[in-house]
């Protein structure tokens, strides 16, 4: 990769160079004319973000490899290159798993790897017609749009212009990002994914852990790998654990065949009948389950603010712990750890971090059912509450500089940004900018389900198809 910006201004700026903004490169690359394209991502590599820089083989995909491919036009591709790394020699722990190539989960370290191969090609064949993709290692910390297209101003005082900017600025994973409300817990925390800070753990000490989703499934991996082998303790307000992903049959898409199914207590009741038919007929509840995943964005953007609001409070725990499931090799280490009762799972909702003496860490907690709080004691605090998608608490100069400069408003239920069903950026007054898009993530509150492999994806082929459209 390049970092050379003497050129300027470029035709398309990505602020962001993880999965969603490598995604839309490639779609830029593969498409016909000359661009030039600027990524700018504070890591040294391009692809990884927040979600694939992983290096532990016990981080992996929560999806099997014939469900993540980042070619929307091919499923098959991940399975394909999974196929050929594993033949030369890549991976070898892959056949741990004893399954066939296309339902491994591997490794988010890998994948990462994948997405940088097909940038890789990407390139190859842009530069056929011109096309090239520079990244500048750096942060964005402001943006400015007029006419003639944006500058974005990046921390060391770079400034970087272009036609176009997009925000691919990926997910804001809690345990990893300053809130304006909610630092406590970050400071008393180890990283979830910082298997080598936990090997400097007391290995029988109590470890406390906030949030039971999938982020405290990768902590206890983590946990698991240096070599930890004290209490966990999880608390959570519902107390529900993701269920572990299986590979049920095919099922008839019911949502397709009836169109009628619109509000939440019509979808979950019809949801219940076709899992009960399922279970009558020997088949996993999963496969009826899964046909919904592709109608989320239909129904979730057809929706009234008061059916979203009461799919967020009453559905979206069983939502998330039913769809949102676990990779099996950890669902197993999760379940060995239930059952030997190293591992306990509280609904208690958390009330705040105590002052503690050294060498402890002490958290108040109100457990469901009980009218007062208790203080909960261990030797580490885990914090695994998953992605804060509210901007308006990611407490990053970027984000809150967009939001005091009118550029961005909040998204439905204030999750991620608003943005027209294309991607473009709307402003504090409703406008739908003519500069700024946005993709990935940040577009939480406009489809509910935009933080998948699959979803990113099309994303990013459709707004490179837009973006190319205004070029011309």
């Amino acid at each position: 990769m390049t970092s050379d910006n003497s050129r300027s201004p470029a035709d398309v700026l990505i602020v962001g160079g993880g999965l969603s903004g490598t995604l839309l490169a490639v779609q830029l690359l593969r498409l016909p004319g000359q661009r030039r394209i600027v990524i700018v991502e504070s890591r040294s590599e391009l692809g990884r973000g927040e979600a694939y820089s992983a290096t532990e083989l016990g981080h992996t995909l929560n999806g099997n490899a014939a469900r993540m491919s980042v070619d929307p036009d091919n499923a098959e591709d991940l399975t394909q290159w999974l196929g050929d790394y594993i033949a030369a020699g890549g991976w070898p722990e892959s056949d741990e798993q004893h399954v066939p190539i296309a339902e491994l989960f591997p490794p988010r370290g890998i994948f990462g790897l994948y997405v940088q191969q097909r940038l890789a090609e990407a390139q190859a064949i842009g530069a056929a017609s011109g096309s090239c993709v520079a990244h500048v290692r750096g942060e964005v910390t402001d943006l400015q749009s007029d006419e003639s297209g944006v500058r974005a101003t990046l921390a060391d005082g770079r400034a970087v212009s272009a036609r176009f900017a997009v925000l691919a600025t990926g997910m804001f994973a809690a345990a990893r990002t300053p809130q304006r409300d909610s630092n406590a817990l970050n400071a008393a925390a180890v990283d979830p994914w910082d298997v080598a800070a936990m090997t400097q753990l007391d290995r029988q000490g109590r470890v406390l852990i906030i949030g039971s989703g999938l982020t405290m499934v990768d902590a206890v991996v983590s946990l698991e790998q240096a070599g930890h082998r004290g209490p966990i303790d999880v608390f959570s307000r519902h107390g529900l654990l993701p269920h572990v992903r299986r590979q049920p049959p095919a099922w008839p898409d019911f949502l397709a065949a009836d169109h009628s199914l619109r509000s939440t207590r019509q979808l979950v009741r019809a949801l219940r009948e076709q899992c009960r038919l399922a279970i009558e007929q020997g088949i996993d509840w999963q496969a009826p389950l899964d046909t919904v995943r592709v109608h989320i964005p239909r129904l979730w953007s057809q929706a009234t603010d008061v059916q979203r609001r009461q799919f967020v409070r009453h559905v979206r725990p069983w939502w998330e712990s039913h769809h949102h499931r676990s990779p099996p090799p950890s669902a197993k280490l999760i379940e060995r750890l239930l059952q030997t009762g190293r591992l306990r799972v509280h609904a208690a909702t958390l009330q705040g971090v105590e002052e503690a003496p050294p060498g402890q860490v002490q958290i108040r907690v109100r457990y469901r059912g009980e009218p007062a709080s208790r203080v909960e004691s261990g030797a580490t605090l885990i914090n695994s509450t998953g992605i804060q998608y509210d901007w308006r608490r990611v407490d990053r100069a970027l984000p809150q500089r967009l939001l005091e400069r009118g550029l961005i408003q909040p998204g439905p239920l204030a999750l991620g940004i608003a943005a027209d069903p294309g991607g473009a950026v709307l402003d504090a007054q409703g406008q739908v900018s003519a500069q700024l898009f946005a993709m990935g993530p940040p577009l939480r509150g406009m489809w509910w389900e935009s933080t998948a492999v699959t979803d990113v994806a099309l994303q990013a082929k459709a707004l490179a198809a837009r973006l190319v459209a205004l070029q011309a």
